[in-house]
């Protein structure tokens, strides 16, 4: 049940965009389609949880070990990095339209402080690796979701009358805001989860 629990708190009550703020860039860019934030969802629910796998062993058998824990974010980087530029190919020959949809934000899960977050956290908070490959995922698909969300009010915004003192800009960050206020509605969600398990 810990494995549940922690799955389901990673998705809505410790959201990595809504709650944590991180993965700020791609979570405004790449919200103005539901099929372009489904793809971007998708490409950084991969390498993240690839990423969350690869830094674990990194750290375990070789940071630790040798003593070079303050390698540990340039390492990082550099995997991640690594595994852009692999999802970067393989999306050219599978899906060159969701390729070409992702476009610079592609590059941007490179620089992305929400998978190098997670990577981190992991280590931080001591997580085995299968909490830390749940962790990962969870993460991923709480920041798919949010994106995903996020792009479906953005679509629908276009099909009403915004005063014009708040368009453009002005009402994606109010949206925001208000659906980060939201999923604080979750926050107390995982404590319930462990009292209701406990008996």
């Amino acid at each position: 049940m810990e494995y549940v629990i922690m799955f389901i708190a990673a998705i809505f009550v410790n959201n990595v965009v809504l709650s944590r703020f991180l993965g700020i860039c791609p979570f405004l860019g790449v919200s103005k389609k539901v099929s372009t934030a489904t793809g971007m969802g998708m490409a950084v629910t991969f390498v993240l949880t690839i990423a969350t796998i690869v830094t674990f062993a990194i750290q375990k058998c070789l940071l630790d070990p040798y003593g070079l824990g303050y390698l540990q974010t340039i390492s990082f980087i550099l995997v991640i990095a690594s595994l852009v530029q692999m999802l970067e190919i393989i999306l050219k020959k599978v899906s060159p339209s969701l390729y070409g949809a992702l476009g610079v934000f592609l590059p941007l899960i490179t620089t992305n402080c929400c998978v190098l977050g997670v990577a981190i956290d992991v280590i931080m908070k001591d997580y085995t690796l299968l909490q830390g490959i749940v962790y990962a995922i969870g993460t991923a698909i709480g920041f798919a979701l949010a994106l995903i969300v996020f792009a479906a009010i953005r679509e629908q915004m276009e099909l009403v009358n915004i005063p014009k003192g708040v368009r453009g800009v002005a009402i994606v960050m109010i949206t925001a805001g208000l659906l980060s206020l939201a999923f604080m509605g979750f926050s107390g969600v995982d404590n319930g989860l462990n009292a209701v398990f406990a008996n």
